[in-house]
This record gives C-alpha cells, sequence and structure tokens, in this order.
C-alpha cells in the first residue's frame, strides 16, 4: 500500500464559503467540479511549495447525505513547511484554532481547527520542514 488515504471529503453546508476557507488559510487553489450529482471543491494532490504526496488528494462537498459535525473522523491536511502560518491566517479565513502547534515527536507537529462548517480539521508539518 503506497497511501494509507486515497481520497477524502469533507462536508459542507456552503460549498463555497468552505472553499474559500480552506484557500485562505491554507493559501491554495481549489478546483470547483460538479461529480455526479455532488458539487465539490478538490484540493489539489501536491502544496505549491512542493509539500504533499502526488496522487494523495480529496475534497470539500456539498450533499445532504453529509452532515458537518465536530464530532466525526479527522482527516489531517498537509500544511507543508507552514504550519505557524497557516495557523495565523485560520481566524481570519472564518475559522478558529481548537489546539495549536503540538510537537508529536519525530513524525513532526500537528494542529487542529475548526472550519467555517463546524468541522474539526487537522493539520501535519513534518519535522524535516
Amino acid at each position: 500500500m503506497h497511501h494509507a488515504i486515497h481520497w477524502f471529503e469533507i462536508p459542507s453546508a456552503n460549498l463555497e464559503r468552505a472553499a474559500v476557507f480552506y484557500e485562505k488559510a491554507l493559501s491554495l487553489q481549489l478546483k470547483r467540479e460538479l461529480f455526479g450529482q455532488t458539487p465539490m471543491a478538490i484540493f489539489p494532490a501536491t502544496r505549491p511549495d512542493g509539500g504533499g504526496s502526488e496522487g494523495v488528494s480529496g475534497a470539500v462537498i456539498l450533499d445532504a447525505r453529509r452532515e458537518p459535525s465536530p464530532h466525526g473522523t479527522i482527516v489531517y491536511l498537509n500544511a507543508g513547511s507552514e504550519l505557524d502560518a497557516v495557523l495565523a491566517r485560520v481566524p481570519d479565513a472564518g475559522g478558529r484554532v481548537v489546539m495549536g502547534r503540538t510537537d508529536i515527536g519525530p513524525p513532526g507537529f500537528i494542529a487542529v481547527i475548526g472550519d467555517t462548517e463546524g468541522n474539526l480539521v487537522g493539520l501535519h508539518m513534518p519535522k524535516s520542514q
């Protein structure tokens, strides 16, 4: 198995609001698409700064069968080498920092944010960055 994750979906109540939040906080561009009947904003497989694993991606989605919630699975997005900068942008983008930068040993640093939809999302920065 090359990657444990091949795709993820973060539910939203307002797709454009959620997409703009992630674009501002992570300083990247999401691609708006319609997959079947599901509108989505897709994360790039690699970060603009070169961080990320080619081929692993996901999307913010608008799907009546999915409800944003702080009680579900937490997906950790790659913050590249900019974890502190991302955390600084989160409030201005409309979200909140739930857990600041936390050292987890050799794997690096993590943080948890709350997005505009009420989801909790993790951020990861490797120590080698």
